[in-house]
């Protein structure tokens, strides 16, 4: 477990100061994968700098497994270090030397024996599918490869914690989506701690189980992702829950397809898990006497279930229209009557 604890960030010019992580305090459970997304100068990027003492916090403590890394000395932090590994938005391979010698880097740097750090080497490499490329270099390799020797070397001193700094922000699509894949096998299979810095909110939704969202160095707000996709209570998680879902909060898109009938009433559903594939809309029409006018919807997958969005136009007497919403609530899914739509 990893418990941060009023955590800051100050850096001090002689014209002015900056605060960079603002009074942070979290708890990481031993085995999640945690996010942290933010916008650019968000202070995401300081603050996990900070986890490893990269920076030094200028207030706050940092206990990873019940001790202190704030108050451990030069040599206690050397030795803590080598079992918290770091990757990287941008490799930061060593291009003179091979994918081999790369991943035995900072097992060299341990003292570890050669023929112990050769079979290490050789694990990891399968680990992260890079059978094959043992001899290549960087500069040989495409991104996707690097990222993935970047990630061997962040585990060869099996570490306690995996920190990843924007590690999919240089890839393309569909590699960032296997270096997801594959950071959620290491996950499970070596039960590690990850916490995943981020600006993409698809990165969250596919495969962490809880988010902080930072904002001008604060935690603005925090949870598990379903319910913080399903709840976003601050305006920065409402922007990023819109990435994924272009129509959630655009209500003034819904406009052109009301038929602005006195009977009628346009409602926002909101499905989670099992729910979200339900034939509700189905249910409702053979048990009520009510029209059904669906205006728009979407679905999505996160690491702890789908859920699904559905704003409708019901049409029918208003005691009708009262006893399908009560039908609808009763189902287990989340019903706002939107009186008004703006």
């Amino acid at each position: 477990m990893i418990q941060i604890k009023g955590l800051s960030k100050i850096y001090k010019t002689k014209k002015q100061q900056v605060q960079a992580v603002d009074d942070v305090s979290l708890t990481i459970n031993q085995g999640e994968i945690f996010g942290v997304i933010g916008y650019s100068g968000a202070g995401k990027s300081t603050f996990i700098r900070l986890i490893n003492r990269l920076e030094e916090p200028s207030n706050g403590t940092i206990s990873i497994h019940n001790k202190d890394i704030t108050k451990m000395s030069a040599t206690e932090l050397r030795l803590k270090r080598q079992k918290i590994g770091m990757i990287f938005q941008h490799f930061n391979l060593l291009w003179s030397r091979t994918v081999f010698d790369n991943i035995a880097f900072p097992l060299e740097i341990a003292g570890v024996p050669k023929a112990t750090r050769a079979e290490k080497v050789n694990e990891l490499i399968q680990l992260v599918g890079l059978a094959g490329k043992e001899n290549s270099y960087p500069s040989q390799l495409s991104g996707g490869q690097k990222q993935r020797v970047g990630i061997a070397r962040a585990l060869a001193n099996d570490p306690e914690v995996l920190l990843c700094d924007e590690a999919t922000s240089a890839l393309d699509p569909e590699t960032t989506d296997d270096i997801l894949d594959l950071l959620v096998s290491i996950n499970k299979k070596l039960q590690l701690t990850i916490i995943l810095i981020t600006h993409e909110m698809h990165v969250i939704q596919k495969i962490c189980h809880r988010v902080a969202v930072m904002e001008n160095g604060k935690v603005v707000e925090s949870g598990d992702v379903l319910d913080v996709f399903v709840r976003p209570q601050s305006k920065t998680t409402k922007r990023f829950v819109q990435q994924l879902n272009p129509l959630e909060h655009d209500q003034a898109s819904l406009k052109e397809f009301i038929t602005s009938r006195e009977d009628s009433e346009v409602v926002k559903l909101h499905f989670i898990g099992n729910n979200a594939k339900r034939a509700l809309i189905t249910d409702v029409i053979k048990q009520f006497d009510v029209e059904i006018n669906i205006l728009q919807g979407s679905i999505a997958p996160t690491r702890e279930g789908a859920y699904g969005t559905l704003y409708i136009e019901l049409n029918g007497s208003k005691d009708v229209l009262a006893s399908s919403i009560q039908f609808m609530r009763e189902q287990s899914v989340e019903v706002e009557v939107l009186q008004h739509v703006e």
